[in-house]
């Protein structure tokens, strides 16, 4: 009898021990579901956005999407003042050199400063100087609202999206895969992006954590 009630008793300890575990995925699940709901994955369409750069010319995602010659979009987030920025532009040139093997091919890349004015790296004089410090080919828009940034839910500059012909997400995440602030990675992510979507193949790694700065949204 003693045996019969230890044995009932470890099975109900089993019983709450996994409903523990499941009440916990949940949670976590629900957690990760949230985060994910903020802004934009892999699959959804991109939100339309008409934003004029460091010159003043107006860029729609829209209209540039229309484009014949578009085949992909690439959005970069940017902040000039930002070491991880700098070790992509600066140190190295990780953003020009990607972009320019794709130009091309059809491939518009874009970067957008969402940071408000007087935080790091914000302002449009301050982007301006950058353009010409970084010797960038491609355009930097202006967001200072913030409210492009936060529709597409970027967190990190540098982040990266992928957009496909029909504006549909095909990559988000980090431009590579070393996070420290000075050592490039061994793996470019938007270049493999760029390369299988070009080739009409499956993405392998379409969804990264993004590494950074924190995008200086005002508010």
């Amino acid at each position: 009898m003693f045996n019969l009630k230890r044995k009932a008793f470890s099975m109900l300890s089993a019983v709450a021990v996994v409903a523990g575990a499941t009440a916990v995925s949940v949670a976590v699940a629900q957690q990760y579901g949230q985060q994910q709901s903020q802004g934009v994955s892999v699959g959804d369409k991109a939100p339309s956005f008409t934003l004029k750069d460091t010159s003043g010319k107006e860029h729609s995602l829209e209209k540039v999407l229309a484009s014949n010659n578009t085949k992909a979009v690439v959005l970069e987030w940017f902040n000039p003042d930002c070491p991880f920025v700098k070790k992509h532009h600066a140190n190295a040139t990780t953003m020009k050199e990607t972009a320019a093997k794709f130009a091309d091919k059809g491939v518009v890349w874009i970067a957008i400063n969402s940071g408000a004015e007087g935080l790091q790296g914000a302002g449009l004089e301050r982007n301006k100087k950058a353009v010409s410090e970084y010797k960038m080919d491609y355009p930097v828009l202006m967001d200072m609202s913030g409210k492009v940034g936060k529709a597409y839910g970027a967190k990190r500059t540098p982040e990266m999206f992928v957009i496909a012909k029909d504006g549909t997400i095909v990559y988000h995440g980090a431009i590579d895969n070393d996070r420290s602030v000075r050592k490039l990675g061994d793996v470019n992510y938007v270049k493999a992006a760029l390369e299988a979507h070009m080739a009409g193949e499956t993405i392998e790694t379409a969804r990264t954590q993004a590494y950074g700065c924190s995008v200086k949204y005002g508010g």
